[in-house]
């Protein structure tokens, strides 16, 4: 078997008013990675094709080494979802939802989910409509867990969640990768969260794969730039990615091997955030 957790070669999805552009990744088992982009850029697309919930028009997936199409039934088993929503029945209690859910699963451990909504917290007779959306947060998980799954898509699971529960939530996934056989591809808007627990981002904008690899080098290859508004020329601001101009100065995003032509400029180091808004406001490709 790959030593690979997930990989997508060059898949593509056509909408009427949007197109998903040869998106590759490679996410490793024992890893976390973060995929991120302004709304609308193609990240739950991307989750949607992985779960063969969309058809793609071209491309691979490959999940634990297999087709995620051919050996569906067979990668579900090792798949453990959680989205911005909960998808369980309202009526159900937290009890009523591991018996549900288990019937899906050869290898439910019913110990297992005892002990997790135990460990969470989570009142087994409260039905589902009840809860907090950080209880329902941890029920899914809770799941997920049940069947041993070796691989979590997170599609901004931690969106509403206060910040202690948000903290939480991230122990536990460093807690779920450390035995080097599970893997997290983790899509949100709160890159904060990224930047702590993240090996790899993905970066996609206007449904193209802007960048893909470890959390250093995507920091590494970008630049906050600023300076007065004499020093931008025309050269210049071709290359700056959300250009921001002001009648005292000027601020935006440029590639490091850029930068260092233009050392007379305060150079600062951007964030996830800087970089995703700048190229999000710059156009398509970066």
């Amino acid at each position: 078997m790959s030593e690979q957790c997930l990989e997508l070669k060059n898949v593509s999805k056509s909408f009427q008013d949007f197109e998903l552009e040869n998106i590759n990744l490679t996410l490793p088992k024992g890893f976390i990675m973060g995929l991120v982009g302004p709304n609308g850029a193609g990240k739950t697309t991307t989750i949607q094709l992985i779960l063969n919930m969309l058809e793609k028009k071209s491309g691979e997936i490959l999940i634990f080494g297999k087709d995620n199409i051919i050996h569906e039934q067979d990668i579900k088993q090792e798949i453990g979802v959680v989205f911005d929503s909960i998808f369980y029945v309202d009526s159900w209690t937290v009890q009523d939802t591991g018996k549900a859910i288990s019937i899906f699963y050869d290898n439910w451990q019913h110990d297992v989910f005892n002990d997790m909504i135990n460990r969470f917290g989570l009142p087994k007779n409260k039905k589902i409509s009840e809860l907090s959306r950080g209880m329902q947060m941890k029920l899914m998980l809770a799941c997920a867990f049940s069947h041993d799954a070796k691989l979590l898509i997170l599609d901004e699971p931690t969106s509403g969640l206060d910040p202690l529960t948000r903290d939480e939530f991230l122990e536990i996934l460093q807690d779920y990768i450390r035995d080097g056989q599970r893997s997290v591809l983790f899509s949100t808007h709160i890159t904060t969260d990224l930047e702590r627990v993240a090996d790899y981002i993905t970066l996609i904008n206007r449904g193209n794969m802007i960048f893909t690899g470890s959390m250093e080098d995507l920091l590494s290859s970008y630049r906050l730039i600023k300076g007065k508004p004499c020093d931008l020329t025309p050269d210049l601001e071709k290359k700056i990615f959300g250009l921001r101009k002001t009648d005292i100065g000027f601020e935006g995003l440029i590639t490091t091997n850029t930068a260092d032509q233009y050392k007379h400029c305060v150079l600062d180091t951007a964030t996830i955030d800087d970089i995703i808004i700048c190229i999000g406001k710059g156009g398509i490709k970066a």
